[in-house]
């Protein structure tokens, strides 16, 4: 399977969180799943890809391009997919992926969890989503998805989108028995292709 695992990219996050995410990223390499991911170096980005390249798994990073000479990149990934902006390189990430992982993380990986549920939730794929609640870090969001389900903003149906993990095997055991989407929507495959572009170093 190819997994898309989002994720926070400051390089100051606590080892607490990094070393689970290594953990998670070797796992995965060793059931023989390929690695999506926003192409950093640092964070939890980087530490997916350090712990998939520990399993001697394969990793593509998605880039856009104005962050490709910044110092940021993870400089082994196998492959480089290197886009205009950033709605494009999401648009790139749900079209190759299979499934998703949300890692700890800030306003991106926030935005990037809640487009690709809100695309279930519209029926537009049915890859299976699972979040890694390292520490509890996602504990005070879960409750207030759940308070919004009680206020009658979010149906009950949609927290069942989703799944809730603190173990990378269980996490993985569930995307395994997920059946992924066999389709991709016309939309996404039409952006997919219209915006990637040679890396800007060719």
């Amino acid at each position: 399977m190819n997994i898309c695992v989002y994720g926070a990219s400051s390089s100051v996050i606590a080892g607490v969180y990094i070393k689970p995410v290594e953990i998670l990223g070797t796992k995965l390499a060793d059931r023989g799943h390929t690695l999506i991911f926003g192409g950093g170096k640092h964070g939890l980005m980087g530490a997916a890809a350090r712990g998939v390249k520990t399993g001697g798994g394969k990793i593509i990073g998605v880039v856009p391009e104005f962050l490709a000479s910044g110092g940021v990149i993870y400089e082994e990934c196998d492959e480089v997919i290197y886009t205009e902006t950033m709605r494009e390189r999401k648009a790139v990430m749900e079209s190759k992926a299979d499934a998703f992982v949300i890692t700890p993380g800030g306003p991106g990986t926030l935005d990037e969890f809640f487009e690709i549920l809100t695309l279930k939730q519209l029926g537009r794929h049915s890859k299976p989503i699972a979040v890694l609640n390292t520490c509890g870090y996602y504990d005070d969001l879960i409750k207030q998805l759940r308070s919004s389900v009680l206020k009658h903003f979010i149906s009950p149906d949609n927290l069942k989108l989703f799944a809730v993990f603190d173990s990378q095997d269980k996490l993985i055991d569930y995307l395994e028995a997920n059946p992924t989407a066999d389709f991709v929507t016309e939309e996404l495959r039409y952006t997919c292709l219209l915006y990637t572009s040679p890396s800007p170093r060719d």
